[in-house]
């Protein structure tokens, strides 16, 4: 059995597949696959536990290869908290809310005062956890889990997939800091260079057509 845990990100997902190590009969992952096109997007070993907040756009397609023969796991965590995390992201190399904001909404960040892109960060947490929500009120194999009650909800949960191992250790890492947002550091000549690149590619392919 294949386990999928569906979140918006910035919900505790990469601490999850740290508690999922302990358990003996699953292999687990944290975006073990999210640069991967194709069908090796979704090649999971079985027995596996995967947690990609990725995943959450490409929910027809879990459907159409999985369908109810998976157990599906919507994690989640407070609204403000999750919104907020993602601030914190913005203007990051490969940030999810970037990519929502320019891509999706057509709304470069840089552009965007304090509060519109914390409404965006609200939009992106919300439109995401809707879509999972829709996603999986029509499946068999489901449950929530919210970070708030995570020792409850993951205990429920190793129980429900018949997970063999060290539950205790497992709980102990979420008293863990794991992927926390810290100060990066400032990679200027990368970044122009990579901008740099784009725009080249973006005239030539001009060009071209």
């Amino acid at each position: 059995m294949r386990v999928f845990i569906l979140s918006t990100g910035r919900s505790g997902s990469n601490a999850f597949i740290e508690a999922c190590q302990h358990i003996e009969n699953f292999t687990s992952g944290h975006e073990s696959l999210s640069r991967s096109f194709g069908p090796e997007r979704f090649d999971y070993p079985d027995n596996h536990v995967e947690a990609d907040n990725r995943l959450s756009w490409h929910l027809g397609s879990l459907h159409k290869l999985f369908g109810d023969e998976t157990f599906y796991v919507h994690l989640k965590r407070d609204r403000d908290k999750v919104a907020q995390s993602f601030m914190k992201r913005f203007y990051s190399p490969g940030s999810i809310i970037d990519s929502f904001s320019e891509g999706l909404r057509k709304s470069q960040p840089e552009n965007l005062s304090k509060e519109s892109r914390l409404a965006a960060c609200y939009d992106y947490v919300d439109t995401v956890n809707s879509n999972i929500e829709h996603f999986v009120d029509a499946k068999i194999n489901t449950m929530s889990i919210d970070l708030e009650n995570i020792d409850v909800d993951f205990t429920e949960f190793w129980k429900r997939i018949d997970a063999r191992g060290k539950l205790e250790d497992a709980l102990e890492e979420f008293k863990k800091r794991h992927n926390a947002t810290t100060k990066r550091k400032l990679k200027l000549r990368k970044r122009f260079k990579l901008a740099a690149k784009r725009e080249w590619r973006h005239i030539v392919m001009s060009m071209m057509s």
